[in-house]
C-alpha cells in the first residue's frame, strides 16, 4: 500500500483536489439555481448537461489523448473545467449553464480517463485491487468533504465559484511536476447493445434504469433540500451522507452478492432502496417550515443513509452479475458496454426527474427514484423466472465507482491480467550499452591476466 502511494502520490493528490471541487460544484449549482428561481424543469435540464458532456467525452476522448498526450490533455481539460465554473458566475441563465455543464462533463471524462489509464499503467496483477480501493476512497471521500465547502460563503456570492476554479487549477501542479512518463493505452470499444442484451438482459436494462436514478439523485438532491428550506449546513450534511454511506456500503452488499444469487441481491437491494425512498417522504413531514415550526430532520437523515446504503452499490453488482455469464477475457469490454448504457440513462435522469417534481411536487423527487428502483426489481423477478443462474468462478464482486470510464474497467482485479509494463526502446538500448561496456572490461581483464601468466 505504501509503495502504491509513493509511486502515485501526485496523481492521487491531484484527483483529490479535483473531486473536492467537483463535489462542491454540484451542490453549489443546485442551491444557486433555487435561489435564482430557476424552474424545476430548467434546473433539471441544466444539470443534465454534465452527463451529456460526460457521455460524449467518454466515447471520444481517447482519440484526443492519443493525439495530444496525457499531460497536455489533463492540463487543457482541467483548465476548461476551471474556466467553465467561473463562467457560471458571470452569465446566469439555464441555457448557458447547460452549455457550461456540457464542458464540465467533457472535461471530467477526460480527467477520469487520464487518471485511470495512469493507474492501469502503474498497477500489476498483484496490486490492482489495492489501487482501485485507494482510488475509490479518494473519489468518494474527497467528493463528500467537498460538499461541506458550501459553508465557505453564501452561494449567491462569486467567491465559491472562485474557490472551485482555484482547486481545479492547483490540482494541475502535482500532475505537471511529476517526473514519471505518461502511459500509453489502447482505446476500448464497448460491446454492441444487441450482444450485451443477449448476454445479460437484466444487466443492460438495470444499467440503463440505474443511470437515470444515479444522475437524478446526485444532481437534484441539493435542489430538493434547498427547496425544502434546509440551511446550507444541513444541505452539506445531506449530500455528504449520501456519498460516504454509499461508499461504505460497497463491501458488505458486494460480499452478500458473492454468497447468494446475485440477482436476488439486486432485487432485494433495489426494493429496499425504493422503500427507503418512500420512507423519506413520510420523514420529511413539515421540514419545509421556518425554524421553530419545522419537524426535526433526524429521521430524514436516517432514511437517506439507508437509501444510499442499498442504492449506491448497485452498479457494481449489476456489472458482477453481467460477468457471471461471460468469460474472464470479456470483463473489460462488457463493463465498457454497461458504462455506455449507464451514460445513456444518466443523460435523461435529471430532466425527467425535474419534470416529475414539477408535476407532483418536491417529494416527487423520492417518488421518481422509488419508481425506477421498483422497475429494476420487477424486471429482476421476471428474469429469475425465465433464466436460471449460472456459476462463473472468474466472476466476483469488485467495488466500482459509477463515474469510472471504460478504460478504468481494466482496474477490476478479476479482469484479464494486465501485462507488466515493458521497457521502452531507449531504456533497452541504454541497458544493452551498459552490459556491453561491462563485458569489454571483463575481456580486458582476461587479456591482462593472460599476459601476466
Amino acid at each position: 500500500m505504501f509503495k502504491i502511494l509513493r509511486n502515485s502520490w501526485a496523481l492521487f493528490l491531484g484527483m483529490s483536489l479535483i473531486m473536492l471541487a467537483y463535489g462542491f460544484q454540484g451542490s453549489l449549482l443546485g442551491v444557486r439555481a433555487v435561489q435564482e428561481e430557476f424552474s424545476l424543469t430548467s434546473t433539471g435540464f441544466m444539470m443534465s448537461g454534465y452527463f451529456l458532456g460526460y457521455f460524449l467525452g467518454a466515447k471520444y476522448i481517447t482519440t484526443i489523448i492519443s493525439r495530444v498526450g496525457h499531460i497536455r490533455s489533463f492540463a487543457a481539460f482541467a483548465s476548461f473545467a476551471s474556466v467553465a465554473i467561473l463562467a457560471h458566475s458571470i452569465v446566469i441563465n439555464p441555457i448557458t449553464w447547460f452549455l457550461f455543464r456540457v464542458i464540465t462533463g467533457l472535461s471530467m471524462a477526460s480527467i477520469y480517463t487520464i487518471a485511470e489509464s495512469w493507474l492501469n499503467d502503474r498497477s500489476s496483477n498483484k496490486n490492482r485491487g489495492s489501487v482501485l480501493s485507494i482510488y475509490m476512497i479518494i473519489l468518494y471521500g474527497s467528493m463528500g468533504f467537498g460538499m461541506f465547502f458550501l459553508n465557505f460563503s453564501a452561494p449567491e456570492n462569486f467567491e465559491p465559484f472562485i474557490l472551485i476554479s482555484l482547486l481545479m487549477s492547483v490540482a494541475l501542479i502535482p500532475i505537471l511536476m511529476t517526473k514519471r512518463k505518461a502511459p500509453s493505452f489502447k482505446s476500448i470499444q464497448p460491446m454492441k447493445l444487441k450482444e450485451l442484451y443477449k448476454i445479460s438482459p437484466l444487466g443492460m436494462v438495470s444499467a440503463l434504469l440505474y443511470g437515470i436514478i444515479q444522475s437524478a439523485l446526485f444532481s437534484l438532491l441539493a435542489v430538493y433540500a434547498a427547496s425544502m428550506n434546509f440551511s446550507i449546513f444541513e444541505i452539506s450534511i445531506a449530500t455528504f451522507l449520501l456519498a460516504v454511506s454509499g461508499a461504505i456500503s460497497q463491501w458488505p452488499i458486494g460480499k452478500l452478492s458473492d454468497i447468494f444469487d446475485r440477482r436476488k441481491v439486486i432485487v432485494y437491494s433495489t426494493f429496499a432502496a425504493g422503500i427507503f425512498a418512500v420512507c423519506t417522504i413520510f420523514a420529511s413531514g413539515q421540514m419545509y417550515l421556518p425554524e421553530g415550526l419545522s419537524t426535526p430532520k433526524t429521521w430524514f437523515y436516517v432514511f437517506l443513509i439507508l437509501f444510499s446504503f442499498t442504492s449506491l452499490p448497485m452498479f457494481a453488482i449489476i456489472m458482477a452479475h453481467t460477468n457471471d455469464y461471460i468469460p474472464k477475457e470479456k470483463f473489460v469490454v462488457a463493463g465498457a458496454g454497461l458504462q455506455f448504457v449507464f451514460g445513456m440513462g444518466a443523460m435523461t435522469g435529471p430532466l425527467l426527474c425535474s419534470i416529475f417534481m414539477n408535476i407532483s411536487g418536491l417529494n416527487g423527487f423520492w417518488i421518481f427514484l422509488a419508481i425506477f428502483h421498483f422497475l429494476i426489481g420487477a424486471f429482476g423477478i421476471h428474469r429469475m423466472r425465465v433464466r436460471e443462474t449460472t456459476e462463473n468462478p472468474d466472476s466476483q464482486f469488485t467495488p466500482m465507482p459509477e463515474s469510472i470510464t471504460p478504460l478504468g474497467m481494466e482496474l477490476n482485479p478479476q479482469a484479464q491480467p494486465i501485462a507488466e509494463p515493458t521497457r521502452s526502446f531507449n531504456e533497452f538500448r541504454s541497458s544493452l550499452e551498459r552490459r556491453l561496456k561491462q563485458m569489454n572490461v571483463f575481456i580486458n581483464l582476461d587479456k591482462a591476466t593472460s599476459k601476466d601468466k
